[in-house]
């Protein structure tokens, strides 16, 4: 359950309505997904929030799909129940196949393992990975 009201359209205030709809326009869709809902208890969070992921999120050097699949992965990372699913329906949305997101979940699984071993392990960096220093990942 959550711990703040997730509101209706009736209940939000002019502010948070007019973020609701730049999300429709934009989505094409008259569905605002309960993230925004809750975030609208807080108009000045829920238009930052929404400026600042329509910018991240919007056009750049990466395709939608790569964003939303990094997004999903970070996700995992970070055990976010609601953003891997809301991402993954995304991602879905923008092409991703069965395969791709099991690969992608094959990739998360093994980074985290390998990252908790380097961790533990507390292994050094390679001076052939620093951007200082000259090495065969370094090159201009």
């Amino acid at each position: 359950m959550s711990t703040m009201p997730i509101l209706t359209d009736e209940q939000l205030t002019p502010e948070a309505a007019a973020v609701f709809a730049e999300i429709r326009a934009l989505r094409k869709t008259d569905f605002v997904n309960n993230f925004w809902r809750v975030l609208a208890n807080d108009p000045p969070a829920l238009k930052r929030t929404w400026e600042s992921l329509r910018q991240v999120m919007g056009p750049g050097a990466l395709d939608p799909l790569t964003k939303e699949l990094l997004y999903v992965a970070v996700s995992m990372a970070n055990s976010c129940e609601y953003c891997i699913r809301s991402h993954t329906a995304a991602a879905r949305a923008r092409g991703m196949t069965d395969a791709q997101y099991m690969e992608m979940v094959s990739v998360v699984a093994m980074a985290a393992e390998t990252n908790r071993m380097v961790i533990s392990l507390q292994v050094p960096v390679d001076a052939a990975f620093l951007p200082e220093q000259p090495g065969p990942f370094n090159q201009v």
